[in-house]
């Protein structure tokens, strides 16, 4: 049991080392430790406040970033929008522009059809005016004496006449 009891002795110059030792830690380490700690615990209190503003201006950016997506979406959405309008407008130019190319080709086809058409009544009109006029000259021509010698005359003309 003796090493478990110190002697008075023993105890007495522990303590006095104790003593000793903490006045010079007091003198000369208390203080730098202290001043440590602190530092420390002020190194600890700023990176926190550090943190917080990085983190503050994480959400804010975040909040812009947003904002700038949001706006992009919304250019991107006009712009689409735009060039839809733009498409069907030049469509709805290229429809009118076809339309009024096929109107007009076929009011020329209609004129150059009444035109022909009219040529071609004009040269009939000249070849049966020049029918009647041989018939009529073939006629006079003759000297019919009763009026059944004309009829049949005029009968055998009319069936030797060839139309072109």
């Amino acid at each position: 049991m003796d090493l478990l009891t110190p002697s008075f002795g023993l105890v007495i110059w522990t303590l006095l080392v104790f003593v000793i030792v903490f006045f010079i830690l007091k003198k000369y380490a208390w203080k730098p430790i202290l001043n440590s700690l602190s530092e420390r615990e002020k190194n600890i209190n700023d990176s926190i406040s550090s943190a917080e503003k990085i983190k503050q201006e994480m959400a804010s950016l975040k909040n812009e970033n947003e904002a700038l997506l949001n706006k992009a979406r919304e250019e991107r959405s006009q712009m689409m929008r735009e060039a839809r309008e733009t498409r069907d407008k030049i469509i709805n130019e290229a429809k009118e522009q076809a339309r009024q190319e096929t109107n007009k080709i076929i009011a020329d086809a209609q004129d150059a059809i009444n035109q022909q058409k009219m040529a071609s009544i004009t040269d009939l009109k000249n070849q049966v005016g020049k029918l009647v006029v041989e018939v009529s000259e073939k006629i006079l021509r003759r000297e019919l004496t009763n009026k059944d010698e004309q009829e049949k005359y005029i009968n055998q003309l009319a069936a030797n006449i060839e139309l072109n």
